[in-house]
């Protein structure tokens, strides 16, 4: 029977002087009452001249929360907002443990050049951020990281992993996919990290995460990172963890949101609601904005708007190939855009620090949702607005995301682009219109990055206009091989990215129009014995 979970539960702020010497790390109060660093933590001086060289010495709440346990090995569930540090939370401990080519001990490994730590992850946009902060803190050492993902060929991935390879970050359905074919191996990872537990329960993973877990060793060092801790995520730690230590960094009095996050929500009409976006856009002290849809079409047809509106906005959706979703993340960090419209799972691992607005542009389903949507801003500490229009036959859906959050907002004030207090909740100018003027578009858009070839098939390469003149890449849309480059993000019944999916839409809404699957019919005649069943016409 296992032993039951010890949980750290970060208490409320004391002002009681700590007496021990050593730095108090148990609650996020504490911590930021102390001049607590890295170095603390007895991590590898590379590791800590390394996050110095970016500008990170301290470490946020749920780091030093989790770092003193993980260090020492013990497996740990962190619970945390989203946008407060976890990646480096397990990230730092992982890289901590591993030993590359030339150093000390690697000679000794068991099997050198195979993964000795895997990050498992549930979108391709994630495991690139991840695998970019990772490199981030090693990058004053030689630690081979891999990226394997669905959306891009699987002949440089392969080629990577044959080469040799010390911590492969990916999505399920490409891991299973190369372990089938004997690429990779996780037989020697000692430490496994499984983030973003509760999305990869939503998008019906946590079977193909189960047979990773499966494959790696029995003595190893888990570590699961969650929003949110839903019923069955907890169910699949105790399975497969050891007496993992529970750690919630957040005080009590916090709340379910950010407090850093100012929350603004409208009842707002379909046809009006472009026109109410364009006017928030143009806020005082707007920076970087990403906007939430709940189906790939509204996603594309927003950034179309906007676009011909005069901003400088891309798209991330399922029906974009991953070299234009890629393409458009890198315009949006390198400000050549500065609106992101992208569907709810497409954006996971959009970790900008700097993005000031999130605007849902449809309610949320539910809010673990909104948590993950308005988590874009106000992260790192820095504050953020998050705007939310909620059409009339929402309402009911909004009150119930209300009361499970406590925002106290049951009922949206009606709103329209001319209400007053759209200018004065927001700072908007007096006189804004819903085009931005000529002398304020300079920002380069997507045409400022190189949109590039992934050998990926039967997805739209370009982020421009939706079903209108944008290019296609394999063809007709749905065209693509077999072996198209989608297949190795597939959810449980074998589709990419999610078993809501089967055109790489990643658990995006199917278009209320049905053109999400359509077959093109085909006339068929009637037959009796061979024979028409009804005479010919004889017009």
């Amino acid at each position: 029977m296992k032993a039951p979970v010890t949980t750290i539960d970060s208490p409320a702020a004391s002002t009681a002087e700590t007496v021990s010497d050593s730095p108090d790390f148990s609650s996020p109060s504490a911590i930021q009452a102390q001049n607590v660093t890295f170095a603390d933590f007895g991590v590898r001086e590379e590791i800590i001249d390394a996050l110095r060289d970016s500008g990170i010495t301290h470490p946020f709440p749920i780091q030093a929360m989790t770092l003193p346990v993980a260090m020492s090995g013990h497996d740990i569930i962190g619970q945390a907002k989203t946008g407060t540090g976890k990646t480096l939370g397990f990230g730092v401990p992982l890289l901590h443990r591993i030993v590359t080519p030339g150093e000390e001990g690697y000679d000794q490994l068991v099997a050198p050049g195979k993964p000795q730590a895997v990050v498992v992850v549930p979108t391709r946009e994630l495991a690139v951020q991840v695998a970019n902060d990772l490199a981030t803190a090693s990058a004053k050492r030689s630690v081979r990281i891999v990226q394997v993902y669905g959306g891009r060929a699987y002949e440089p991935q392969i080629e990577s992993l044959r080469q040799g390879v010390d911590v492969v970050v990916g999505t399920p359905g490409r891991m299973i996919d190369l372990m089938n074919q004997g690429h990779l191996t996780l037989l020697r990872a000692g430490t496994v990290v499984l983030d973003e537990a509760d999305e990869m329960l939503d998008l019906g993973f946590l079977p193909d995460v189960e047979k990773i877990l499966s494959r790696t060793p029995a003595q190893r060092h888990t570590m699961l990172f969650s929003a949110t801790m839903p019923g069955a995520v907890v169910s699949m730690a105790r399975r497969y963890m050891k007496q993992p230590t529970h750690i919630r960094a957040a005080d009590p009095d916090e709340g379910f949101t950010v407090k850093n996050i100012a929350q603004v929500v409208y009842r707002a009409h379909a046809l009006d609601k472009v026109e109410v976006l364009a006017r928030i856009l143009q806020a005082e002290g707007r920076g970087r904005t990403i906007v939430f849809a709940r189906t790939k079409r509204t996603a594309a047809k927003v950034a179309d708007d906007l676009r011909e509106r005069g901003f400088a906005a891309g798209a991330i959706h399922g029906d974009l190939g991953q070299g234009a979703r890629e393409q458009a993340l890198r315009a949006f960090r390198n400000e050549k855009i500065d609106v992101l419209v992208a569907t709810d799972v497409a954006a996971r691992g959009i970790d900008v620090d700097d993005v000031t607005h999130v605007v849902n542009y449809q309610c949320p389903e539910d809010e673990r949702t909104y948590l993950h949507r308005t988590g874009r801003t106000g992260r790192a500490g820095n504050k953020g607005t998050a705007v939310t229009f909620v059409d009339w036959d929402d309402v009911p859906r909004w009150r119930l995301i209300d009361k499970a959050l406590e925002l106290d907002i049951p009922e949206p004030v009606e709103t329209y682009s001319t209400s007053p207090h759209l200018y004065s909740d927001l700072t908007i100018p007096e006189g804004t219109k819903g085009r931005l003027p000529q002398e304020k578009r300079v920002l380069e858009g997507l045409e400022g990055e190189r949109l590039e070839d992934l050998g990926e098939t039967g997805k739209r390469t370009s982020s421009g206009s939706h079903g209108r003149s944008g290019s296609s890449s394999g063809g007709p849309r749905g065209r693509g091989s077999r072996s198209g480059g989608n297949s190795g993000d597939r959810g449980r019944n074998g589709s990419s990215d999610s078993p809501r999916s089967s055109d790489g839409a990643a658990g995006e809404k199917p278009e209320a129009d049905g053109t999400q699957n359509r077959r093109r019919t085909r006339n068929r005649r009637r037959t009796r014995g061979g024979r028409p069943a009804t005479p010919p016409s004889e017009s």
